[in-house]
């Protein structure tokens, strides 16, 4: 089975929601959401904006999976901050490969681009993924108003 990683389409926008109803309630994520913001992050992907994209993973026309990437910029760094925030295998897709091409994809995208992302440590699964992928652990505590 071969993944097709293109950009979130119109015709996804209820598959995606369901997806991210699901990763949302796992234990893979610390807040639950809310379908407004759902909605709002979909919508975002599908606009011209240019803080957020939104991608699937789709063989054969079954979409898999899902991800989206916000944008910013790296004042620590000095170059752009790519934010993995959803990345969303369904459970019958895990362990193919999709995580890792995705990681892959969005690198070769983005070359010159630090990337950073948020993973509970209990979800061992996919540490195991970014790790490969080069990701490390950096001792910063996250804070938000």
């Amino acid at each position: 089975m071969q993944s097709m990683i293109r950009n979130i389409q119109e015709r996804d926008r209820e598959e995606v929601l369901c997806m991210m109803r699901t990763f949302y309630a796992s234990d893979a994520v610390w807040s639950n959401g809310s379908d407004e913001i759902f909605a709002a992050d979909v919508d975002a992907c599908l606009s011209d904006s240019p803080y957020l994209e939104g991608y699937v993973f789709e063989d054969d026309g079954v979409l898999q999976g899902y991800a989206m990437v916000a944008k910013s910029f790296s004042t620590e760094f000095g170059k752009p901050c790519m934010w993995l925030e959803d990345i969303y295998v369904a459970p019958e897709f895990r362990d193919r490969g999709i995580g890792s091409a995705f990681m892959s994809f969005i690198q070769n995208k983005y070359p010159d681009a630090i990337f950073r992302l948020e993973v509970e440590p209990e979800n061992e699964r996919a540490v195991h993924v970014y790790e490969k992928c080069g990701f490390v652990v950096i001792p910063y505590m996250e804070m938000k108003k």
